[in-house]
């Protein structure tokens, strides 16, 4: 049986006994799939971390509401905001971006097709009308200066518009399509909006 003998050159690398140098490309492989594995590992719990709030509330309208509050909330802290807080409104704003962006593929993807289907047709598509304003309002104010107070009175017409859309939802839309359906579609529902979510949480 042949053995290789190894020595080191003048730079510290390994070479065999025929002058050629060793790699640790073995070594850096797998260095780079395990740190691979761990940030998929990562993004894996980030993700469900981000959507165990909503699956953990019980079932899809329980859910929705819950996050409904959860943005109320955010607009409560950048409304608490000084002018001068510009980081910590564009921080603010971002969050709340996503949390409407998630909420909305739950909603557009899985329970505005249900109230489509149970007969609601025209309001869902109201529904889904109203999405595209809020998506105007992040953009205007993205695109605005957020140090004066044309901001947060944007930021304020924007909340009451938002809440009259929840409003809508909440005590009359979406009690009234969890009553039409049987206890399994909810329950169907219910897994499909939270693995919507899960995609983009």
């Amino acid at each position: 049986m042949a053995t290789t003998t190894q020595a080191r050159d003048s730079k510290g690398r390994f070479k065999d006994e025929n002058g050629n140098r060793i790699g640790n490309f073995g070594a850096i492989a797998g260095a780079v799939a395990g740190g691979a594995a761990l940030g998929v590992l990562a993004m894996l719990g980030r993700k469900a971390a981000v959507q165990s709030a909503t699956a953990l509330a019980g079932d899809w309208m329980d859910g929705l509401i819950a996050e409904h509050q959860a943005v109320l909330k955010l607009f409560d802290a950048i409304e608490a905001t000084e002018d001068k807080a510009s980081g910590r409104r564009a921080m603010l704003l971002m969050q709340i971006k996503h949390a409407l962006a998630k909420h909305a593929i739950e909603e557009e993807n899985v329970i505005y097709p249900a109230l489509r289907e149970s007969g609601k047709i025209e309001e869902a598509d109201e529904l889904n009308r109203e999405h595209g304003y809020v998506k105007q309002y992040l953009y205007e104010l993205e695109n605005m200066p957020n140090t004066g107070p044309a901001f947060l009175e944007k930021v304020r017409k924007f909340r009451a518009d938002l809440e009259e859309h929840m409003d809508e939802e909440e005590e009359r839309l979406f009690p009234a399509l969890r009553t039409q359906l049987s206890e399994e579609k909810n329950k169907l529902l219910t897994t499909a909006m939270n693995k919507e979510g899960f995609k983009v949480a």
